[in-house]
Parts: structure tokens; sequence; C-alpha cells
């Protein structure tokens, strides 16, 4: 492609009208046109620039119209050729294809189907481009475990978890809910001596108070009304591993003491049982909650907050490494295409700028709950904004293009203007739908599900184009 982003397309065709037709078609929609009077030409033009496309006549003058698609193929595997002839066979457009080109179109062509058929081929070559870049940079940037990012933030992070990993020091990770902190106490066990043994993850939270103590611990037969066998608790489950307690500013005090009692001593004791038992663990634990306030509001012990928070590792909230979220949404848009087979490759330019727009209170987990929503409904191979069916506070939102509006639902009970908000709507996606085209109407009206017709319609009753 060339530095302003226009596609570069080779026309070959020893015709000189044919030459200054598609020349003049191609340069009005948006491209980057040269033509080549020959395949000597077209060999010799290609030694010099490289093209995205190729417009080739089968037959030449001087080299046959397949051997320019080898020489070209052989110079740029990624180049398209699209071979034109009136005079082909069948034999001889199988031969084309097999040798590597994307489509045959027979001369006399219609000029809005031929450009149709450059957009779509075009288009492909951009989706797999992107695709082969968000794979490399997924792949570099999935550092521990399903972790996902490649922001200062969580390059950070890494380098955190790396020299914490090999020591037991105990660490406390902070955050909002939905940032993804179980994944980062994997990451430190993961990446610890202790990797081979188990990581026991608990929900302090989720636990009721009268049985904390011995799902924690464990207990002896007969210590209390159903304990009719010896239970080991989670903590002697994880030996020689990690224990993650989640959520552990929900320890009542009574267990916060029993738990300080075990990180100092190594030791537990199981509910009804008159022996220690050693353990050999690493403790991680995570808490949304700020842990100094609970300390000085009296919930929470300050011993053993100190004991927990040896080495601290806060995780940002979404809105705060932006730079991530095309990256996670293309994480979980693969992941749940995937999951649904469906055969989703590439979320829209505007569906991402609608969704780094939005805060995210929810965070990653809200954006994994949104893309799986929305593959669900999509019912194209590329996510559009209309499938996210984003839901912000019970609001839907769009922006249109004249006062940049925000519209939402909630301001019904005041009184609008449909008309305007739908016109607006309209507009909006309809110059996104340009922009995406590089002005190609036909590919326009493709991306948008309508015909050419009613594009154009469309575009004269909202002037458009005359606002773009």
């Amino acid at each position: 492609m060339t530095n302003d982003n226009k596609f570069r397309i080779l026309v070959v065709d020893d015709e000189l009208s044919m030459r200054e037709l598609l020349e003049m078609l191609l340069r009005k929609n948006g491209y980057d046109v040269a033509c080549a009077d020959s395949g000597r030409a077209a060999i010799a033009c290609m030694k010099k620039k490289q093209f995205d496309l190729l417009l080739l006549d089968i037959r030449l003058g001087d080299v046959d119209g397949l051997e320019v698609l080898k020489a070209a193929k052989d110079k740029n595997a990624d180049v398209i050729v699209i071979m034109i002839s009136a005079h082909a066979t069948a034999e001889t457009a199988v031969d084309a294809m097999n040798a590597g080109a994307y489509d045959y179109v027979p001369k006399p062509f219609d000029n809005d189907e031929l450009l149709s058929t450059i957009a779509k081929a075009l288009d492909l070559k951009s989706l797999e481009k992107e695709k082969n870049q968000m794979d490399a940079a997924l792949k570099d940037t999935l550092h521990f475990g399903r972790i996902v990012g490649n922001s200062p933030r969580m390059r950070f992070i890494y380098d955190l978890i790396r020299q914490v990993a090999k020591s037991d020091s105990s660490v406390l990770v902070t955050g909002e809910s939905g940032t993804g902190k179980e994944l980062i106490a994997r990451a430190v066990h993961e990446e610890s001596n202790r990797c081979d043994a188990p990581f026991v993850a608990i929900n302090c939270g989720g636990i009721p108070e009268t049985l904390m103590e011995s799902e924690l611990f464990g207990h002896k037969k007969g210590a209390f009304t159903g304990a009719d066998r010896d239970k080991p608790g989670l903590f002697q489950a994880a030996h020689h591993g990690s224990i993650f307690l989640d959520e552990i500013g929900e320890l009542p005090i009574p267990v916060q003491v029993k738990l300080l009692r075990v990180i100092q001593e190594r030791t537990l004791r199981p509910v009804g049982g008159n022996e220690d038992i050693s353990v050999d663990i690493r403790i991680i634990s995570a808490t949304n909650k700020n842990l100094e306030e609970e300390v000085i509001a009296g919930r929470f012990r300050e011993d053993l907050f100190y004991r927990l928070n040896v080495i601290e590792i806060k995780v940002p909230p979404l809105r705060e490494r932006k730079a991530d979220l095309q990256l996670l949404a293309q994480h979980f848009l693969d992941k749940y295409a995937k999951k649904m087979g469906k055969e989703m490759t590439k979320i829209s330019s505007y569906a991402i700028d609608l969704l780094t727009k939005y805060d995210f209170p929810g965070n990653v987990r809200e954006l994994e709950n949104l893309m799986e929503r929305s593959v669900a409904l999509s019912s194209t191979n590329i996510l559009l904004p209309d499938s996210l069916a984003m839901s912000i506070h019970k609001r839907r939102w769009v922006e249109g293009t004249k006062d940049n509006k925000r519209y939402d639902l909630d301001e019904v009970a005041n009184g609008v203007s449909l008309d305007v908000i739908l016109a607006d709507i309209e507009r909006a996606y309809l110059k996104r739908a340009l922009e995406e085209s590089h002005g190609n109407k036909q590919k326009a009206a493709e991306l948008l599900d309508i015909n050419i017709r009613s594009l154009r319609y469309r575009l004269e009753k909202l002037e458009v184009e005359k606002d773009a």
C-alpha cells in the first residue's frame, strides 16, 4: 500500500482504450493506478514498485498473461491478481486460478461488478493482514496464561510478576472487580518454582461464615454434627503449591486470627483436632476493597494486612489501559467465534471506536460478556457496531456526524425528535461506510446490506457527501 493508504493497482492490457478506461475508473474510486502495455513492461514495473493488485489481461502481445501472473506471484506471494480477457477459454481460466489468480472477469464487464470484485479482494487481503498482525500481537502479549495486554501498565505488571514469582513472599493483588486479579495470581504461581504443584483458588466471599474455618483448615471426625469423617481443608490441598484467597476482605475476624497463625507458623489445626499439621504453601490474596481503610474501620486486622501485603500488584481498570482494548476485544472475538462455530475474523473500526468511548465500569469481565453476546447476535463475519448491543446504564447511544451529539433512551421522558435522531444515526453509518470503502459506493452498499440505488438515494436525501 502507498503511504497515504491508497491501494496500488497495476493495469496490464495491450489495448490503449482499455487501459485508459480502467485507469480512469480506478482513480475515480480512490485507487493509485499504474499501467503497462505488455507483459515485459508489467514485469519491469513490478521490479521497481510493489502492487497490491494486478488487473491482468490473459492475452498479451509478447509475454503471455499466465507468465506475468507467475512472475508476479514469485516476486510477491500476497499480490492479488484478477485476470480479464475476452478470449479466454474455461481451461485457461482454470489454469489461471490454479496459478494463484484471485478471480477471472470476462470482457465486456460491468464497471460496478468489477469494482465490487476488486473491493472484495482487497478487503479480504486487509482482513488477512490485520488478522495476522493481531495474531502476532496476541502471541506477543499472552505473556502469562490468558493475560492479554501490551500497554505500559501491563508490561510493568509482567516485569513485577517475573521478579516476585521466584520468591515465597506473600502477594496481594488489588484492583476493581473484573480486572483479572485471579489471572495475575495464576501467573505468579505458574512462573514460580511451585508451578507443578496445586493452585487452589478460594472465594472468601462465597463461603458461609459457619463453614469457612472447616473449609479452609479441615475438620476431624465428630468435630460437629454431620462431621462423620476426617476432611482435609483447602490449605492442605494446596500443600507445596499456592493458595489464592480472593475477596480476602470478606474474611470474618475469627478466621483472620487463624489465618494469621497459619502464615506465621506454617501450621494449621483442623476443627476438632488436637495436633498441628505443617503446610508448605505460598499465599496470594486479592481484594477490590481498600484494606487500609478496612483496618482503620476495625474490619480487618492490621497485623494480617502487613503479612499479606508483602508485595502488592495493582491491576489497572480497563479505562486506564485503553491501549489494550482492541487486543482484548479481538481475543474474545476469536474465543467466542470458535466456541459458537462462527467464521468471524474482524471487528470493524467503527465498532472499536464505540468500545473505546465507553469506560467499562465492569472492566475486562464486562468486555468479555459484551463480546460473547455480540458474537452470538452477529449475522456477519465482521463485528459491526449494531451487533455490539452495548448497554451503558440501560442506555444505547450513537454519535451523529454534525454535532457529535450522543443520544440515549432516557431522554425520551423529556421528549425527543425521532426523525432527527434516526437521520443522524443513518448519516453516521453512511459516512462511516464510505470511509471504510474508500469512497467505493458499491462496497459501501454491501457493508450496509442495501443496494446501490438505495445508497445513492439516502446519500442525496441526507446530504452526506456535502457534509463530508
